[in-house]
């Protein structure tokens, strides 16, 4: 375990949703330049665009940015192409009886677990440790949650066609619990790349704008778990970050409340700094603006 940091809040965490092309993969290199320690954790096809924020630009890579890409999972086309026999060939009531022969290759929700108790980093080789066990110093990022929910689908029920409630309660269960862990046992900060779609709000009413996960029960769970809810947008050929929309479920504690706010986390990370109090007046941030 590391050594306690001079900090006594434990890191932000920040929900940035939005949909595709509004440069929420593309931003996290803005947090590698506040000087925080990045583990980029990919469940979706994201890496080109993050590490293009250098590479585009002629500059080198950060030492300080470290990523593992969570392998897929270990059924193959053979597989596909069983399941896709039984669907032509079973009617509905067989296939959502049927259990998956093959689930065991889908266990990429254990190898997320796993890459989460000792952090594998593709760039280097080496090992970081028990996330749980980091401090302020470092942060997590997922990207995303489209990949969180298709693991924890895939742990229930495998490749099978069809999914009855138990097996959606279940899936959700885990992503929950997941999401409760990262947000609430951990001390490093911990930001979760999203999509969006436009659910019904069950307390105000009307359509917003929520996190894409599985199934719209449990959507709304998810802002109370964050400090942040942040809606990436984009207009004309600027990224920015929306905390005033009242179409989307958003909240801030560490940006103004804006529709155009700059997409860039050294906002979030120097306000979160700023509200810190040091154990010793002598003592000075780890992290560097």
């Amino acid at each position: 375990m590391q050594p306690s940091p001079p900090f006594t809040l434990p890191g932000t965490n920040v929900l940035l949703m939005g949909p595709a092309g509004t440069g929420k993969t593309h931003s996290i290199g803005t947090l590698v330049d506040t000087g925080v320690e990045v583990f980029y954790l990919a469940l979706e096809s994201g890496m080109e665009s993050l590490l293009g924020y250098w590479t585009d630009r002629g500059k080198p890579i950060p030492s300080n940015l470290h990523w593992h890409k969570l392998a897929g999972p270990k059924a193959g086309f053979k597989d596909m192409i069983e399941n896709a026999t039984k669907i032509n060939t079973l009617n509905l009531d067989s296939l959502a009886k049927m259990v998956d022969p093959n689930k065991s290759k889908h266990n990429r929700f254990i190898s997320l677990l796993q890459a989460l108790n000792n952090f594998p980093d593709d760039r280097t080789g080496e090992s970081f440790g028990d996330v749980t066990d980091w401090d302020q110093s470092r942060a997590l990022v997922i990207d995303g949650m489209t990949g969180l929910a298709d693991c924890a689908m895939a742990l229930v029920v495998g490749g099978k066609a069809v999914k009855n409630q138990s097996d959606w309660g279940i899936a959700q269960d885990q992503l929950v619990k997941l999401t409760n862990q990262l947000t609430n046992a951990c001390n490093c900060h911990f930001i979760l790349i999203a999509h969006v779609e436009r659910e019904t709000d069950m307390v105000l009413g009307g359509v917003k704008l929520m996190v894409s996960t599985l199934g719209k029960a449990i959507a709304p769970k998810f802002p109370s778990m964050f400090s942040d809810v942040i809606l990436a947008t984009r207009s004309a050929d600027k990224w920015q970050w929306d905390t005033a929309s009242t179409l989307a479920d958003v909240k801030t504690r560490n940006l103004p409340i804006a529709s155009n706010n700059p997409a860039d986390f050294k906002l979030i990370i120097d306000k979160w700094s700023s509200r810190n109090k040091l154990d010793s007046p002598n003592k000075e941030s780890t992290l560097t603006p």
